[in-house]
């Protein structure tokens, strides 16, 4: 079994959720969500799903550097963990309207920054041209 496998599996569900959340969004939110706080979940749906693309392009330098997968799980775990705190609690908040789900925000945006860290370290590591 290919080690990208799961990564690739994550990816797909949470861009489905992050497609599904987007089009709730759009069209039953907006009827009765005021407008401050359906600018806040669209936020959670972007970066939702620029993050989607982050964790598949992570799985994809799995099966590129397979030498370097166990060391990309770290920035995939990161962007996965980022994805649920960052967008989970910004639509929790804006479900809600409980304003502690809004806490966890920054604590998602930097599991995000430390995934991007992570990743740019992985690649500068990983030998020009080479399989990892």
């Amino acid at each position: 079994m290919s080690v990208a496998r799961p990564w690739i599996v994550a990816a797909a569900c949470l861009g489905l959720l992050g497609v599904a959340m987007g089009a709730f969004g759009a069209h039953a939110l907006r009827i009765w969500l005021p407008l401050q706080m359906m600018t806040v979940f669209e936020t959670g749906v972007r970066y939702h799903l620029f993050h989607v693309f982050a964790l598949l392009a992570t799985a994809g330098l799995m099966e590129l550097w397979p030498r370097r997968a166990i060391s990309l799980r770290g920035p995939a775990w990161l962007f996965l963990i980022g994805i649920v705190l960052f967008s989970g609690s910004l639509y929790a908040y804006t479900l809600s309207g409980w304003r502690p789900f809004a806490w966890l925000t920054p604590v998602g945006g930097l599991a995000w920054i430390v995934g991007w860290g992570s990743l740019a370290m992985v690649a500068w590591r990983t030998r020009r041209g080479g399989r990892g």
